[in-house]
């Protein structure tokens, strides 16, 4: 079980519905990460921006993109997560990928369909929660409009930390500094959000405001900007247990089933 847990944060413009480039263009940003590290982070439908345009941009679980992943997680040695639009057995799935250096891949579909922008309509919403366990780190993938939806989130399972891949608008940027906090407090874990920026193909303003809080909402990261940016912080275990011990807030939780 490592101490720290070394994650990178990769805030970007994305591509319109060109995988190849984006693939292109992360990869030279990875490049300039000297440090060893223990998870890379890249935004929401990294390959393609945030499009419903599910049947262009669609890939296979065993297409360029996955291969791209496996071929940086393992030259890096490292972990690395984002999502894309993965289609299986006919349907689409906006779905998180978490590849391990040793070739393992973890996945998470989006619960909560943005409806607002027909999401619901071409994308079939997952029904299960994920926590994954990676160097004795549990950790709890969300994509995007997942962060309004607390009771999703609600750490019933002592996970360590809480994390959510987006293209969230400009727009509605405040909700997404304050909801992430809130995430942490409430769940006493790390809360990492990483977030786009730069315009899409539907003339939609992302302004990155990436960052990554402790089980306390203090906020680890400096960036808070609309440019692209490679952020590195250190997670620590022993942080994480020494506050749950003190405070004890996760023993007083109220007992709930949720019906998916």
């Amino acid at each position: 079980m490592l101490e720290n847990l070394k994650v990178a944060i990769i805030q970007s413009d994305l591509v319109w519905e060109n995988a190849e480039q984006n693939r292109i263009n992360f990869k030279n940003k990875i490049e300039l990460i000297s440090e060893n590290i223990d998870l890379i982070v890249l935004p929401e439908m990294f390959n393609s921006g945030f499009t419903m345009n599910a049947e262009t941009v669609a890939e296979s679980i065993e297409g360029d993109t996955v291969v791209w992943m496996l071929d940086i997680a393992k030259h890096k040695a490292t972990a690395i997560v984002g999502s894309l639009t993965i289609k299986e057995n006919g349907k689409y799935y906006n779905r998180l990928l978490f590849v391990k250096p040793d070739g393992e891949i973890l996945q998470y579909n989006k619960r909560h369909s943005f409806s607002l922008a027909g999401e619901d309509k071409i994308f079939t919403a997952g029904q299960e929660k994920v926590i994954i366990e990676y160097k004795g780190w549990s950790i709890c993938p969300q994509i995007c409009y997942d962060l309004r939806f607390p009771v999703w989130a609600r750490n019933i399972e002592d996970y360590d930390v809480l994390l959510y891949v987006a293209n969230w608008p400009k727009a509605r940027i405040a909700a997404w500094d304050a909801l992430l906090k809130a995430r942490a407090i409430e769940n006493m874990s790390y809360c990492i959000g990483v977030n786009r920026v730069g315009l899409d193909g539907n003339n939609y303003e992302y302004s990155g405001h990436s960052a990554i809080y402790n089980v306390l909402g203090k906020k680890l990261t400096s960036n808070n900007s609309d440019r692209e940016s490679i952020e590195i912080v250190s997670l620590s275990k022993s942080e994480i247990e020494k506050n749950r011990k003190h405070l004890g807030f996760l023993n007083d939780k109220d007992n709930f089933s949720l019906i998916v």
